[in-house]
């Protein structure tokens, strides 16, 4: 599905007036994620960025179904405190509201729900593809794609660092923390790195410096925190710096990193991987991704939400946009024919470049976008993208690799599904 979504287009350059859209029907999309607690950084910056994108929508007239323009409606839901508010949330949203798409953080709070939107054919967007499975067909993961991402910067590291042979990890044990664990684990095995030290921990519970003073005893080269959430990322990297820790740390994300930088220092900062760019990167201003504009859309982010940009701030706006121009394309609002035009045309333009659908080996359906990622790394102060690395390639080389790990864990789709029944 090359091509951008007209609307969107014209809204962010300014080319079309604003158009009086209250008289027809909204539309109403719902956003049931974490906007409270540990998992908030993965909830909350993206339902500003779904905020931003639906204006602009709205600005530029509204959404184009069949030729005629409707207003977008935005209804969210904060389902933190686990299964019980997840089944509320999906049932407000569905029963009352009449959402047309459902956006998701997915792992623990998608599972509870999985059958009640699935009956209901409702399109629903998942962070997490190890959500998917044969048995939620209207589930895609068009946008995040964790943690088979992970890979790349490993990879990266192992070839501009290859002195780097010695690597401590910590994961939370949920259905974040164990897929990323899994893909952890494979992508440093496929690397030659030996695993030193492997702790996993209950987020509500543990507490920082206990691990990385255990991790710090085998002598890593490498201190990873996996798919840690923001405050387990900070807390570690902060108690690394009291610790003089001067090697390599590398994680899935580093929200807010200027904090980071603040509380330790520039230099210790220094070569801080991670996998999510500012979207005022270089490398990202002149690709022709189907996301109209990054920098505008940061800047614009910035000015409204200052400080709060964090690896998901662009991620629910990029499955809006793909949504978008399925529906301008299917001519419909109606989830399944959505998502065929969705399927259609196969290569999708994304943020990062040309993407496939796939994962049917790994998650026994087609319904993930894969295809590049970025490497970042923060350098003199400021965090800028190092490299495109290919997971498609990557799970050509080591795929099998990454199957046994997830099974090793539990993680694959039919050992979920098994769980569930």
């Amino acid at each position: 599905m090359s091509g951008r979504s007209f609307s969107l287009s014209l809204a962010v350059g300014g080319q079309l007036k604003r158009f009086d859209v209250g008289a027809a029907e909204p539309v109403r999309i719902g956003f049931l994620a974490p906007l409270s607690g540990p998992a908030q950084s993965w909830g909350l910056p993206g339902l500003m960025g779904a905020r931003i994108w639906v204006d602009w929508i709205n600005d530029a007239g509204g959404l184009i179904v069949g030729g005629r323009r409707h207003p977008v409606e935005l209804a969210d839901y904060d389902c933190a405190s686990g299964a019980e508010a997840a089944v509320a949330g999906a049932r407000q949203l569905v029963q009352d509201q009449g959402v047309r798409l459902m956006l998701m953080l997915g792992g623990d709070t998608f599972r509870p729900v999985a059958r009640y939107l699935t009956d209901r054919k409702i399109l629903t967007s998942t962070m997490l593809p190890s959500d998917l499975s044969p048995d939620t067909p209207y589930l895609i993961a068009p946008s995040e794609i964790h943690p088979l991402y992970n890979v790349t910067a490993v990879d990266w590291l192992a070839r501009h660092q290859p002195a780097m042979r010695r690597v401590a990890l910590c994961s939370q044990n949920d259905a974040v923390g164990l897929p990323s664990l899994a893909t952890y684990r494979a992508a440093f095995k496929a690397a030659g790195i030996s695993v030193v030290k492997e702790i996993r921990y209950d987020p509500a519970e543990q507490a920082a410096e206990p691990m990385l003073t255990a991790m710090l005893a085998e002598n890593p080269d490498i201190l990873c925190w996996c798919t840690s959430y923001q405050p387990m990322v900070h807390a570690l990297t902060e108690a690394a710096h009291q610790a003089g820790y001067r090697g390599q740390i590398l994680s899935c994300t580093a929200d807010n990193y200027p904090r980071l930088i603040a509380r330790t220092s520039q230099s210790f900062m220094e070569g801080f991987l991670f996998q999510f760019p500012d979207f005022d990167d270089p490398s990202l201003r002149d690709g022709a991704f189907f996301f109209n504009r990054p920098a505008a859309f940061y800047a614009e982010y910035n000015r409204r939400f200052p400080g709060a940009w964090s690896a998901v701030s662009w991620e629910y706006a990029a499955a809006l946009d793909l949504w978008h121009s399925a529906v301008e394309k299917a001519g419909t609002v109606a989830p399944v024919s959505v998502l065929a035009a969705m399927k259609r045309a196969g290569r999708v333009d994304t943020v990062f470049g040309d993407a496939d659908w796939a994962g049917q080996d790994m998650f026994g359906i087609d319904n993930a976008l894969v295809g590049q990622w970025p490497v970042v790394r923060i350098g003199g102060g400021k965090a800028r993208i190092v490299a495109f690395g290919s997971i498609s390639d990557w799970l050509a080389r080591h795929g099998d690799l990454l199957k046994a790990e997830m099974h090793a864990l539990g993680q694959m789709w039919h050992q979920r599904q098994a769980r569930a029944d």
